[in-house]
């Protein structure tokens, strides 16, 4: 097993509080963060019901939070940590604002980009996958069990 990185599951831990102000309003619980040399620069959470917005993902809030944070719609030296596989209109808008780093909790088996060829990802974005995963997913089936 690799080493740990106790930076990554901190800011996962972030992003995963994030989420739980998602679950709190009845929203997907999916939490994203971004962070820049070392500090969180935004957050966002899941607000497609809050806002009656389809695009409103947590990643797309992050990224925007971001951008104006930095004053650049470039973001190559940020890492974005979110809970849940971004889909592929997250990792489109996460390959064109060329994220750096994309550090992901769960896989989304069904809707995640990873399952698209070629890779929605731009192809200088380095991504570590598995980061506090049981969490992750915890937080998603407990929401889902909810609603069946």
């Amino acid at each position: 097993m690799g080493k740990i990185d106790f930076t990554d599951q901190y800011f996962m831990q972030q992003a995963l509080r994030q989420a739980k102000e998602a679950l709190a309003k009845d929203e997907v619980p999916v939490g994203a963060v971004v962070v820049s040399e070392g500090t969180l620069i935004a957050g966002a959470h899941n607000m497609t019901e809050t806002l009656n917005d389809v695009t409103a993902h947590a990643e797309m809030l992050a990224i925007t939070a971001a951008s104006e944070q930095l004053g650049s719609k470039y973001l190559p030296n940020c890492t974005l940590y979110v809970t849940l596989e971004p889909c592929a209109m997250c990792a489109g808008a996460l390959n064109w604002a060329q994220i750096g780093r994309i550090v992901i909790g769960a896989k989304d088996e069904k809707r995640g980009y990873q399952r698209l060829t070629p890779s929605p990802i731009h192809p200088r974005t380095d991504v570590t996958e598995g980061i506090l995963e049981a969490e992750c997913q915890q937080l998603l089936k407990q929401f889902f069990a909810t609603k069946r």
